[in-house]
């Protein structure tokens, strides 16, 4: 199960990034077109008006796309900002009932989320929603993988959740932020 777990966390954070390359892909052709014009105006006296059509929208969904499928493997890797101020003054055994109860209650925030998220998904889909721009995307398509990354976060929560129930310690432990304050104390 575990080598199941961290490949679905491993592959969200894959996709997230070739979302990014997509988003650079997509800018760095609108760039071409934009160079290409700006030179056939100057050459011909006038700009042949190329474009990547809907552009924005694209990059705009597959930035929000990156974003949520990379929540998941962000978490299992320290990544996510933690405020220690008040539990660092506690002993381990207090700050790790305190990291328990943090959890608990982003599970529950984000099992709501992910909840109201495919509600919408489907709404978008059975009203046929449509993007407004000059490519018409049904808009439960990037709603899909904001609502698939949120999931694949609370399956991350909740493996951390049994986890230190269980006794371990949090997957971010010794990562992230926490190599920052060792490399502080030091």
């Amino acid at each position: 199960m575990r080598k199941f777990l961290n490949g679905l966390y491993r592959f969200s954070l894959y996709a997230a990034a070739g979302f990014i390359v997509a988003i650079v892909a997509i800018v760095m052709a609108q760039v071409l077109l934009n160079l290409a014009d700006r030179i056939a105006g100057f050459l011909f006296g006038n700009a042949i008006g190329m474009t990547v059509p809907s552009y924005a929208d694209f990059t705009g969904f597959f930035l929000a796309a990156a974003s949520f499928l990379a929540l998941a493997g962000t978490l299992r890797e320290g990544g996510h900002i933690r405020v220690t101020l008040l539990i660092g003054v506690f002993s381990r055994p207090v700050q790790r009932w305190f990291d328990i109860f943090a959890v608990a209650v982003a599970l529950a925030i984000t099992c709501y989320a992910t909840w109201y998220t495919i509600a919408l998904v489907y709404d978008s889909w059975s009203y046929n929603d449509l993007s407004p721009g000059m490519v018409p995307v049904p808009i439960w398509i990037p709603q899909s993988s904001i609502a698939l990354g949120l999931l694949i976060l609370v399956i991350a929560l909740l493996d951390d959740l049994v986890c230190q129930m269980r006794g371990a310690a949090a997957s971010w432990q010794g990562k992230g932020e926490n190599l920052l304050e060792s490399a502080e104390v030091e």
